[in-house]
């Protein structure tokens, strides 16, 4: 049994909605993706990925019909799992140096 669930953009706390299964948990919502986590369009088989990659505004998940979003990308990370454990992110393998 699938159950509407709500998301805030990270960008412009727009709010989405997503129909899913309830045996999924989230891991976490950010702007980027994380390295490793395969991701679908929210009107995909969003159960068979490790997670959906949303467009604010644009993939027609806005919860209120009158809002706009942002139209940036913002993904939705489910808990990911190898042999039994819980998989943490890999932190980006770049590094930005700002100038002072």
């Amino acid at each position: 049994m699938s159950y509407p669930v709500t998301y805030h953009c990270p960008r412009c706390e727009a709010i989405v909605e997503l129909d899913r299964e309830g045996y999924l948990a989230d891991k976490s919502v950010t702007p980027y993706p994380l390295e490793g986590w395969t991701y679908v369009d929210p009107d995909a088989d969003v159960e068979a990925a490790d997670g959906v990659r949303f467009v604010c505004g644009e993939d027609g998940t806005l919860r209120d019909d009158d809002a706009t979003g942002c139209g940036e990308p913002f993904y939705l990370s489910y808990v990911r799992f190898e042999g039994g454990e819980a998989v943490d992110p890999v932190p980006e393998s770049e590094y930005v140096r700002l100038g002072r």
